[in-house]
């Protein structure tokens, strides 16, 4: 990076590439990319590490408070932990009860997990643009995003998660011949079935679709906005002040998108999993 950490491209194209580790095709072995260009050559069946690795820390940690919380959970005063875990809980609670009218015990712990699951990949946006890939220069480690939901193969596999479970309940609740017959027989009836099937299923796969790039585009536009200010600093006095107010300003905005995001993932999720629940489309 030596040679691109002079340019704004390089510093840019530094900041979005992710840890990867594939197979180069020229090579054939396994290997950690070196650039930018290695990594997207690797195809794709490489795996960005980065997000791999901060997804499951992320997970494991909001495990980790939650089952903090219960295990210490008291009928008496409750304290912060408590309180704070018990607000998130009534939150989604009462998100579910307003959006979903079928009985499933699953989708409750599932809005949980989505929401903070996403809000806590999301507030990693917070940090600053140089911190985390800095560090991780520290040890030898060239590329390193800090942000989950920057990387499509994130919000996808999520989406695509949410995706199966709809399609499993619209068939546990409907019977196959049910699911088929709404995707078959609606608008237009059985003389329209081709246009039907085209209409349906378009409508079907856009659900996870837009569940993914929704929350990536978002995110990545935040990430981008911050790496193009974070350019401003070192020049001179008046563009580095500038650029620390801006970097301030951006960030209270973003908070909101942060929410709403990991909010807007959870509702939709849970509305999707009522239409499958549903006798009748």
């Amino acid at each position: 990076m030596a040679s691109e950490a002079l340019t704004a491209q390089g510093y840019i194209n530094h900041h979005l590439t992710n840890l990867t580790f594939g197979v180069l095709p020229d090579k054939g072995c396994l290997t950690i990319a070196s650039n930018a260009a290695e990594a997207k050559a690797m195809g794709f069946w490489a795996i960005n590490l980065d997000t791999a690795f901060f997804s499951i820390l992320l997970g494991v940690l909001f495990l980790w408070f939650f089952k903090k919380v219960a295990d210490n959970a008291t009928s008496g005063v409750p304290g912060p932990m408590q309180n704070f875990a018990e607000w998130i809980i009534d939150f989604v609670e009462e998100n579910v009860r307003g959006s979903f009218t079928g009985v499933n015990p699953l989708i409750a712990p599932l809005a949980l997990t989505i929401f903070v699951w996403v809000l806590l990949m999301n507030f990693m946006d917070l940090l600053p643009v140089d911190l985390v890939p800095w560090l991780a220069s520290l040890i030898g480690i060239h590329f390193l995003k800090a942000v989950p939901t920057t990387d499509p193969n994130a919000t996808f596999g999520m989406s695509i998660m949410v995706f199966v479970l709809i399609v499993y309940y619209s068939i546990k609740i409907k019977g196959i011949g049910g699911f088929v017959g709404e995707l078959a027989l609606q608008p237009f009836g059985k003389w329209g079935i081709p246009a039907n099937l085209v209409l349906e299923g378009i409508t079907l796969f856009a659900k996870p679709i837009s569940l993914a790039l929704r929350l990536f585009g978002n995110l990545y536009a935040g990430e981008m906005i911050f790496i193009l200010i974070a350019l401003m600093y070192g020049h001179n006095l008046v563009l580095t002040i500038s650029g620390g107010a801006l970097q301030l300003a951006w960030a209270i905005f973003h908070i909101i998108i942060i929410l709403l995001q990991a909010y807007i993932f959870m509702v939709l999720t849970i509305v999707y999993l009522d239409m499958a629940h549903q006798e009748s489309h």
